[in-house]
């Protein structure tokens, strides 16, 4: 292709509106175009990427014996209500009637279809199965941002595993897992691997495949001592027991604290540490009031415990509920006294003696509280967020704090769709029993971002060879000097009937310009045909190095088909 005819519109400047370095090179590089908050098209160079990367999933999915279908993106409400899932996912469901006033959504996920679809199978000879597809998703996020990184319409490879039982799930589990390790790998990814929280999709246990980088939403807890990783949503708790329980004092002291409501306030006001606080905070969990208590210098895991409430929303109360309940104004909530109210209290806190609350009076708190003696609570759990520092739950080790992108994710999902749908099958003894499941998600657009965030530096993206629009680029200098444009013309010529993608820069642009475009675009290889053509000399540079080689035009063909065939491409 020649540079001439491609649509790249690319861009000097930085958009004011591109708040991360993928979404900015994304914009200037002419891959993407914003059409509205949340919603992108790909243009020329951007789809040849994506489609790179939809081809190496597409590979390693196939491999494992994974048929490929595609379902319809607008799905009937009749199966999200049978699952519990129409309320569930809230207000990010695109939702709409048809003109006969039927409820419809736009797909924001396929467990539902992919499990009602299987229904037809009845015997247990046609398991294990596993169907996937690579198919557009739309969730209405409250607060797009990052570009395609966090975006309302998606692309999305969602494959989903029917096995008999769950050491047949465990195997398809497996399967997968590996498929995506093969599938990040040959992306140029740098990525780990942790335990997650299954969310709105339930099931027993899932993993996120997450890329380091600074600007990931998601934090991950690691421990470099045993190799523990885990999304701090998911990543467990232990209560550290380095203080002995002092003697229980028998009675409270109420204390008046005028003014006083945040931790630090109070502990500059008492004189001591945060860690002898338990702060107490009112929440709406559904159509229930309950409290949450975590040790003053915690905050609770919300993820935590919506699970285990088992609630489909939960909220922090407002002001006037909270003075409802309580008596007082926010900030002066506690345990004592509490009616009717389910009160939830982390492990650390049941750890603790004689320590200092809220007294569900405004302007007052209460010294040496003890659970049990002074309150009982209705629950003791993990339900507190993990810090870095904190110790590791699998061998007592440091653990540290991380941001990631999520890529990837699968689940475990078991039986909760196939017994919602009736998704049976008939062993052989002829006993119905329901299909065990497994979900395994990709983010295309999001995966292609992540690795612009890996890949980059001051001038432009990096393209790792195997997901970059074009292979090579070959630039003669002085487009006015026919033996240059001779030259180019044979070169890529020959590139492209080795079967290499080539581009040729055949503008009438200043060199300088040349460069820094194929720079931005982030093509791999640049051939550069100047003045030493007519000793058969050319300069050949890769993008992730700041060497220069002179070479033979023959020995520059013969690196390009080497360099191309080191790396791990997707088949054509």
């Amino acid at each position: 292709m020649r540079v001439s005819r491609i649509f790249i519109p690319t861009l000097r400047e930085i958009p004011s509106e591109a708040e991360t370095v993928s979404h900015q090179l994304m914009l200037r590089a002419g891959l993407v175009r914003k059409l509205a908050s949340g919603i992108y098209s790909l243009l020329p160079m951007g789809f040849r990427t994506f489609k790179k990367i939809e081809k190496i999933i597409r590979e390693e999915m196939n491999k494992t014996g994974a048929q490929e279908l595609l379902m319809s993106a607008v799905l009937p409400a009749e199966f999200y209500q049978a699952s519990g899932r129409w309320q569930a996912f809230g207000s990010e469901m695109f939702r709409f009637k048809d003109r006969n006033g039927r409820d419809f959504c736009l797909g924001p996920t396929h467990e539902e279809i992919f499990t009602e679809t299987v229904k037809e199978i009845r015997s247990y000879k046609s398991l294990p199965l596993t169907l996937y597809q690579i198919q557009t998703k739309y969730r209405d996020e409250r607060r797009p941002r990052f570009g395609v990184m966090r975006a309302r319409e998606f692309v999305m490879k969602d494959a989903y595993s029917f096995d008999r039982d769950n050491d047949g799930l465990d195997e398809s589990y497996k399967k997968m897992h590996n498929a995506y390790c093969k599938t990040f790998d040959r992306c140029g990814l740098d990525y780990i691997v942790v335990d997650a929280d299954t969310g709105a999709m339930g099931g027993s246990g899932s993993q996120e495949f997450m890329v380091i980088s600074e600007i990931g939403e998601a934090e991950i807890a690691y421990c470099d001592n045993c190799g523990f990783a885990a999304n701090v949503e998911k990543a467990e708790c232990i209560a550290e027991n380095s203080d002995e329980k002092s003697p229980i004092e028998e009675c409270c002291c109420l204390v008046e604290t005028p003014d006083v409501k945040t931790i630090d306030d109070l502990t500059e006001f008492f004189g001591c540490s945060s860690k002898k606080f338990a702060k107490t905070l009112i929440y709406k969990a559904d159509n229930k009031i309950i409290a949450a208590m975590v040790r003053g210098d915690r905050e609770v895991n919300e993820t935590k415990l919506q699970n285990y409430l088992g609630c489909i929303n939960l909220e922090l109360a407002d002001p006037e509920t909270v003075m409802k309940v309580t008596n007082a104004e926010v900030g002066f909530a506690g345990p004592v006294g509490l009616i009717n109210i389910d009160i939830i209290v982390d492990l650390e806190v049941a750890c603790m003696s004689n320590f200092i609350v809220g007294a569900n009076n405004t302007g007052y708190h209460i010294k040496n509280v003890n659970i049990e003696k002074d309150f009982k609570p209705s629950g003791i759990m993990d339900i507190r967020n993990i810090i870095q520092g904190d110790k590791c739950s699998k061998c007592n080790g440091t653990i540290k704090i991380a941001h990631g992108i999520e890529v990837g994710h699968i689940f475990k999902l078991g039986t909760k769709y196939s017994n919602a749908l009736n998704c049976i099958y008939l062993d052989e003894n002829g006993k119905e029993k329901p299909m065990v499941m497994g979900c395994y998600g990709i983010g295309i657009n999001r995966t292609m971002a992540a690795i612009i965030e890996q890949n980059h530096d001051k001038d432009g993206i990096i393209w790792p060879v195997s997901v970059a629009p074009y292979h090579v680029i070959v630039i003669p200098v002085n487009y006015a000097q026919e033996d240059q444009m001779k030259a180019s013309e044979k070169i890529y010529n020959e590139l492209k009937a080795a079967g290499i993608e080539a581009i040729l820069d055949d503008r009438k642009e200043r060199p300088g310009v040349k460069f820094k475009d194929a720079d931005l675009i982030g093509i791999p290889i640049r051939i550069t045909v100047g003045r030493k053509i007519g000793e058969n000399i050319v300069e050949f540079k890769m993008r992730d190095s700041s060497d220069v080689m002179e070479l033979d035009v023959k020995e520059a063909i013969d690196l390009v088909k080497k360099v191309i065939k080191s790396h791990d491409c997707p088949n054509e």
